[in-house]
């Protein structure tokens, strides 16, 4: 069974965003890059290895670098309470 979004961000998950910088088979001297995005475990990011580990075993355009960012959507602190509104016109 498929956790949701908020289940993954209660166990601590969070969305991780990998821009991939790769060069074409054909046309080495290309980079072109592949955005990939998943709920991960910062700091080890399982899934995320395991997508490289993937595309470096059955993809042919090698990998020139990678580039990620994690953020945990729920997190402490980041609630506020609002007592009040102003409104300027």
């Amino acid at each position: 069974m498929k956790q949701t979004e908020t289940e993954l961000m209660l166990k601590g998950y969070g969305l991780t965003t990998a821009e991939f910088f790769y060069r074409m088979p054909d046309y080495i001297h290309v980079l072109n890059t592949f955005i990939w995005q998943d709920y991960d475990l910062a700091p080890d990011h399982p899934k995320l290895f395991k997508f490289i580990e993937f595309w470096q075993r059955e993809i042919e355009g090698p990998l020139h670098s990678v580039r990620f960012t994690h953020r945990k959507m729920i997190a402490p602190g980041e609630w506020q309470n609002v007592v009040g509104e102003y409104r300027l016109n």
